[in-house]
C-alpha cells in the first residue's frame, strides 16, 4: 500500500505541475517515512551510487552543451548540410534532422539542441516560405535524436544505474539513431511538397557552387572535429567518456571564442554558472531517485510488475513488450530523459534480463520511448519548446507531429524493440558478444 500510495504522489505532483526534482523528494520522504527507513539508508544509499567518476561526464557534458549554443558551432553545421541539400524541394527539413543529430551528439542535452539550431533555422525556413508548423515539428521530433547518437548523456545514466559498460550503451543506439534521423527527413521533405510557396536555392554554375560548398565545408571543420576528438578518444579507448567531455570543452572554448566568435570570453563565467545550476538540480535529483529504486528494487516492485504483465498477456513476450514500450512513452510525456532514465533503468533492467533481452538492447528501448515520450501531445515538453522558438501555435503542429511519430519514430521503436540485431550488431562488432 505504502508503494502504491508514493507512485500516486510522484504522479499527481508531476501532473499538477511541481518540478520533477521535488515530486521526487516528496516521494522519497513518504517512502523512508511510511516504510520505517532510517537517515542512514538514505545517506549510504546516495553516496554509494554517487560516489562514481562517470557521473563527472554530466556536468561537463552540461559545459559543453552551453558553450556549443552560445558559440556559433550550431551556424557551420547547418551551413555545412545545406550546402548540399538547398536543390531539394524540403530540404531544410533534412538540414534540420542532421544538424540536429549532429550538435546533439556532442553536447548531449535535447533542450540546447532545440534552442540553438531552431534559432538559426526557424528564420530561414520562414524566409523561404516553408510551413512553420512543419518546420516546428520537424525541429522539436529532431532534438532528441541525441539521445540516441552518441555520446549521450542519457545512456551515460543508463549504465552509471545498471553497472554497464558506458561504450557499449553508446554504440546499441548509433543504429536506431542515424534510422531516426533519416526517416524525420524523408517525413519532413514529403510534407512539404505540397506547398507551392516552397522556395529552393537556385542553380548554382558548378564553379560556383563548388566555392560555396567549399568554403562552407571549410568552415564546418572545427566544429566536425569536435565529434571526432570525443567519439575517437571514447571508441579508441584513449578516454572515458569523462575524458572526453573535458578534452571537448578545452577544444571548444577557443574555437567558439576565436574562430567562430559567438561566446565572448567575459560570457564563460555565466555559462560555467549555468552549469553549475543545471548540474546541481540533476544531482539532488539522482540522489533522490536512487533511494526510490533502491527501494523498489529491495521489495521486488520490477518482478511483480513482471508477472502482472504476463498474467495480463499470458507470457506473449511480443506482447509484454508492447505494453513495455507504452509504459515508458508515457514516462517520457511526463518527465524529462534524466528522471525517466534514473526511474526506468532499475525497474526495467531486471525485467529485460527475465525476457531474455540483453541490457544493451534495453538501453537502445529506452531512449528511443523517452525521445519519443518527449514530443508525445499533450504534454510533450518539445512540443511547446518548438512553438515558442519558431513562433507559431502548437495547433499547427499537431499533424505533422503526429506524422512523424506514425512514420518516423514508430517505425524506429518497431525495429529497435523486435529486431535486436539493429542495436546489437555495432557493439557485437567491436565489443564482442554483449
Amino acid at each position: 500500500m505504502e508503494l502504491v500510495i508514493a507512485l500516486l504522489i510522484l504522479l499527481v505532483t508531476i501532473v499538477i505541475g511541481v518540478p520533477v526534482v521535488y515530486a521526487f523528494g516528496a516521494t522519497t520522504i513518504w517512502l523512508v517515512l511510511s516504510l520505517g527507513f532510517d537517515a542512514s539508508f538514505v545517506f549510504t544509499t546516495i553516496y554509494s551510487k554517487m560516489n562514481s567518476f562517470v557521473l563527472l561526464a554530466i556536468p561537463l557534458f552540461i559545459i559543453l552543451g552551453g558553450i556549443m549554443e552560445k558559440g556559433g558551432v550550431g551556424s557551420a553545421l547547418v551551413e555545412f548540410v545545406e550546402a548540399f541539400t538547398g536543390r531539394i524541394k524540403g530540404a531544410l527539413c533534412a538540414v534540420a534532422a542532421v544538424a540536429c543529430a549532429v550538435f546533439g551528439s556532442i553536447c548531449g542535452s535535447g533542450a540546447a539542441t532545440l534552442s540553438c539550431i531552431g534559432s538559426i533555422l526557424a528564420p530561414k525556413m520562414r524566409e523561404r516560405k516553408y510551413p512553420m508548423g512543419v518546420c516546428a515539428a520537424v525541429l522539436a521530433c529532431a532534438a532528441p535524436i541525441g539521445m540516441l547518437i552518441p555520446p549521450s548523456s542519457i545512456q551515460i545514466l543508463f549504465a552509471w544505474a545498471g553497472n554497464l559498460s558506458v561504450l557499449t550503451c553508446f554504440l546499441a543506439t548509433v543504429v536506431p539513431g542515424i534510422i531516426l534521423t533519416i526517416l524525420i527527413s524523408i517525413v519532413g521533405i514529403i510534407m512539404c511538397q505540397k506547398y507551392p510557396d516552397v522556395v529552393v536555392s537556385e542553380r548554382l554554375p558548378k564553379r560556383i557552387w563548388l566555392r560555396r560548398t567549399g568554403k562552407s565545408t571549410l568552415g564546418a571543420i572545427p566544429a566536425l572535429i569536435m565529434p571526432v576528438i570525443v567519439l575517437g578518444g571514447i571508441y579508441g579507448g584513449y578516454m572515458t567518456a569523462s575524458e572526453a567531455a573535458g578534452v571537448a570543452i578545452v577544444y571548444a572554448i577557443p574555437v567558439s571564442i576565436f574562430i567562430y566568435k559567438g561566446l565572448k570570453m567575459k560570457e564563460l563565467g555565466h555559462t560555467f554558472r549555468e552549469a553549475a545550476t543545471t548540474t546541481g538540480v540533476i544531482m539532488v535529483m539522482l540522489g533522490t531517485i536512487m533511494v526510490v529504486s533502491r527501494i523498489l528494487v529491495m521489495n521486488n516492485v520490477p518482478m511483480k510488475i513482471l508477472d502482472g504483465l504476463m498474467m495480463i498477456s499470458g507470457n506473449n513476450k511480443y506482447i509484454i513488450l508492447l505494453m513495455i514500450n507504452i509504459f515508458m512513452v508515457i514516462i517520457g510525456m511526463l518527465m524529462d530523459d534524466v528522471s525517466g532514465t534514473l526511474l526506468l533503468a532499475p525497474i526495467l533492467l531486471p525485467i529485460g534480463t527475465a525476457l531474455g533481452l540483453s541490457p544493451y538492447h534495453v538501453a537502445a528501448i529506452l531512449g528511443v520511448n523517452l525521445g519519443m515520450g518527449n514530443v508525445t501531445p499533450p504534454t510533450a515538453p518539445f512540443l511547446y519548446l518548438g512553438g515558442r522558438i519558431c513562433k507559431v501555435d502548437t495547433k499547427a503542429m499537431m499533424k505533422p507531429m503526429l506524422l512523424i511519430l506514425l512514420f518516423a519514430y514508430l517505425p524506429t521503436l518497431i525495429l529497435t524493440t523486435y529486431v535486436p540485431d539493429i542495436c546489437l550488431w555495432l557493439p557485437r562488432l567491436i565489443m564482442g558478444e554483449v
